[in-house]
This record gives structure tokens, C-alpha cells and sequence, in this order.
């Protein structure tokens, strides 16, 4: 199966790389993790140059109706562990669905602090130790609530020929975005996980202000 889908991606580099103009497949790994074995594809994207990373499990090319988990760059919470968000949670829940269903994708953007930044993410903390909530902050430095954009992601599933969605979000946004750059989402799947502490008014700023669908009728271990 490695060798169908290493060999699979390569031809969409070589035979076919006008299907998503905006972005460049430039490798493909194998990546087995403590959540699984995967592969991973690098994403360069021709208009600023970042690098974003599509994390897969199972045949997805050509595919319908495949699990998809978009997850903006989180330095504080993926590597670092921080309780302010919900976002290594989020990403690790999202690997461990897709390896027990044995197909799906987690794309991993790089839109660090909902598009504003890593400093710029520091300093809407620094506000919110003061009061404010995440979009209070946010609107004070002069950002809209979320300043990310989803065209990369809707050309990165496109460079990997999937031809529908199964959308793991609470997000609306996600879903219309990705569907006004031409993906097909069939469903949303729910990806709620417990709160704490710590970022319980966080998480529900983003269901009262950003309309999050997330349910709040339970409550976690402190």
C-alpha cells in the first residue's frame, strides 16, 4: 500500500500539476506516530511560499466522503501543551479517529493564532489576562475574530484528488469556506472534546461570539 500511494502522489507531482495552481505537492513520507502509522505530504504554497502538511491514512486518492480534520498551527498548545486552548486535544483526537477508521486526512495549516501570528497571538493573551475574551482581543489589536483563510486547504484536497468531505469541525466557517473553493462536504462530524479549567471561557466565547457548535451540557474533571 506504501508503494501505491508514495508512487500514486507521484504522478499527481508530474503528470498533474495544474489541478491546484496554488500549491506544490514537494514530498511524501511514511510517519508512524504514537496515534498510528501514517504518511505525511509537503505542501509548498506558490504565493507566499509557507509550508503546510497533509497528514493521511488509507487510500484517499480519487476517494469520497473522506474524513477530513483542518487544524491551524498551534506552537502554545501542539507543542508546548498549553491548557489556554483546546488545539493538541483537538489534533491528537482527530489522528486517533482517523486510525481507527483507517482513512482520512488531518491538514495541517500554517495559520498560527487564527491568522494573526504567533506574537500577535502573545499579545491578544496578554489582553485577555487582562479581561478581555479571545474576540474582544483580537478586535483590539485590529484583527477580525478570525483572520484565517481556508483556499490553501480546499487546493491541498484538490492536489490530492478528493472528491468529497466528511468534515471533522465545530466550525461553520470551515465548511462554507471550503465549499465556495469548489470541496464537496457531505457531513460534519462533531469534534468536541472536555474543557478545563483553563480554557472553558475561551471555548465558550467561541460558540456565544464565532458560532462554534459546541454543547456545554457537561462539564470536565478540573
Amino acid at each position: 500500500m506504501t508503494e501505491t500511494i508514495h508512487e500514486r502522489l507521484k504522478l499527481l507531482i508530474e503528470a498533474e500539476a495544474n489541478i491546484a495552481p496554488l500549491v506544490n505537492i514537494e514530498a511524501v513520507a511514511d510517519l508512524p506516530t504514537r496515534f498510528g502509522d501514517f504518511h505525511i505530504v509537503a505542501f509548498s504554497n506558490t504565493l507566499d511560499n509557507k509550508e503546510h502538511v497533509a497528514i493521511f491514512k488509507g487510500d484517499i486518492l480519487n476517494a469520497e466522503n473522506v474524513p477530513v480534520r483542518l487544524h491551524s498551527e498551534c506552537l502554545t498548545g501542539d507543542v508546548i501543551g498549553s491548557y489556554r486552548c483546546d488545539c493538541r486535544d483537538q489534533l491528537e483526537h482527530a489522528l486517533k479517529k482517523i486510525n481507527k477508521m483507517e482513512q482520512g486526512i488531518v491538514l495541517y495549516l500554517r495559520q498560527e493564532g487564527r491568522g494573526i501570528g504567533l506574537t500577535n497571538k502573545i499579545r491578544a493573551y496578554s489582553l485577555q489576562d487582562q479581561g478581555m475574551d479571545t474576540v474582544e482581543a483580537n478586535l483590539a489589536l485590529g484583527f477580525r475574530d478570525d483572520e484565517r483563510d481556508y483556499t490553501i486547504a480546499a487546493e491541498m484536497l484538490k492536489a490530492l484528488k478528493v472528491n468529497s468531505v466528511r468534515l471533522m469541525t465545530n466550525n461553520p466557517k470551515k465548511i462554507e469556506q471550503l465549499k465556495s473553493h469548489g470541496i464537496i462536504v457531505n457531513e460534519r462530524l462533531p469534534h468536541i472534546l472536555p474543557t478545563n479549567k483553563h480554557n472553558r471561557a475561551y471555548l465558550k466565547t467561541k460558540a456565544a461570539k464565532s458560532g462554534h457548535m459546541i454543547d456545554f451540557h457537561w462539564e470536565a474533571d478540573e
